[in-house]
C-alpha cells in the first residue's frame, strides 16, 4: 500500500507521549514543554490510543514507549509509520536486541534507552522530526554487528526510515548508495576520499562512540566532530551515521569485536 510521507516539520515540533505510567508521560512532557521549539499535544497509555491521538492530532513525532497493556509500542509503530501519521522514537527502559530490531523493522525512526541524558532525547526529537534516524550510542555497535553478519538482519535503508544519537545526522541524499549493497575493495577505496582526521572520526564512530566521547579520545571539541561527522557523510554520499558505520566495517576499517 502506498502512503504518503509525513510533511516537513514546522519550526515548533508537535510530539505525542506514549507510555503506560502517568508519572513518565507526566515527566516527559514537562520536561519537553520547557523546549521553545517544541509542544506537547498529547499522550496516550497504549498502542491502540496512540494511533487514535495521531489520526486526531497528527503529531510531528511519537515518543514511544515498548511494553503496554494491550497493542505494545512495536505494533503501534508498524500500523503509525503505515499510514504515514507520524515519525516515531522509540524510549524503553529495555536494552533487548529484540526490540530494537524490531523497532527498526517497524519503521522507527530512532531507538533510545531512558537512561538517556535529557538533552539526547531533545536532540533525538529532532533529528527524528527532520527525517534523519538516531540510534543510542550503546545499541549503535550490535546494530552494525548484525547488519554485516545476518543476511536477515534489517538494511541500512530499513534503518533509515525516518539515525543520530546524540550525534550529527545528515539529511537523505538521492543519490546515497547503500553501503552493504558495495563490495569490501570498492568500499575501501571509497575511504580515499577522507582525510587522515575524517578516518580517525569515522573509526571512533564505528566504535559506537557518542560524538562527546569522541571529542574526549581526540581531545577536541564537541563541534570539530560533529564538523567531520558531517563532512564524511557529505563526501561518502551517506544518509547517516548508521551507514557510515556500515561501510567502515565493510572496508576494513574496522572490525567485529573491535
Amino acid at each position: 500500500m502506498t502512503t504518503t510521507p509525513p510533511p516537513p516539520p514546522p519550526e515548533v515540533l508537535r510530539v505525542l507521549v506514549v507510555d503506560d505510567q502517568p508519572l513518565m508521560r507526566s515527566g516527559f512532557s514537562m520536561m519537553l514543554s520547557a523546549e521553545d521549539d517544541i509542544t506537547v499535544i498529547g499522550d496516550a497509555a497504549d498502542g491502540a490510543a496512540a494511533i487514535e491521538a495521531c489520526r486526531e492530532l497528527r503529531p510531528d513525532v511519537v515518543l514511544m514507549d515498548v511494553q503496554m497493556p494491550g497493542m505494545d509500542g512495536i505494533e503501534a509503530t508498524t500500523r503509525i509509520v503505515a499510514e504515514g501519521l507520524s515519525r516515531v522514537l522509540i524510549l524503553t527502559t529495555f536494552d533487548r536486541d529484540d526490540y530494537l530490531f524490531d523497532a527498526l523493522r517497524a519503521g522507527a525512526g530512532g531507538f533510545l534507552l531512558k537512561n538517556s541524558d535529557p538533552d539526547d532525547l531533545v536532540d533525538g526529537i529532532r533529528a527524528v522530526a527532520h527525517g534523519h534516524a538516531l540510534l543510542a550510542p550503546e545499541v549503535t555497535r550490535r546494530v552494525i554487528e548484525k547488519m554485516t553478519t545476518s543476511p536477515s538482519a534489517p538494511t541500512p535503508a530499513e534503518t533509515t526510515s525516518g539515525t543520530t544519537p546524540s550525534a550529527t545526522t545528515s539529511p537523505a541524499s538521492p543519490s546515497a548508495s547503500t553501503p552493504s549493497a558495495a563490495t569490501p575493495s570498492a568500499s575501501s577505496r571509497a575511504l580515499d576520499v577522507l582525510t587522515a582526521r575524517e578516518l580517525e572520526v569515522l573509526r571512533h564512530v564505528a566504535r559506537g562512540l557518542s560524538n562527546a566521547e569522541i571529542a574526549a579520545e581526540l581531545v577536541v571539541g564537541e563541534a570539530t566532530v560533529k564538523s567531520h561527522v558531517s563532512a564524511c557523510l557529505s563526501k561518502l554520499h551517506l544518509r547517516d551515521r548508521v551507514q557510515a558505520v556500515v561501510l567502515a566495517y565493510e572496508a576494513g576499517l574496522v572490525h567485529p569485536g573491535d
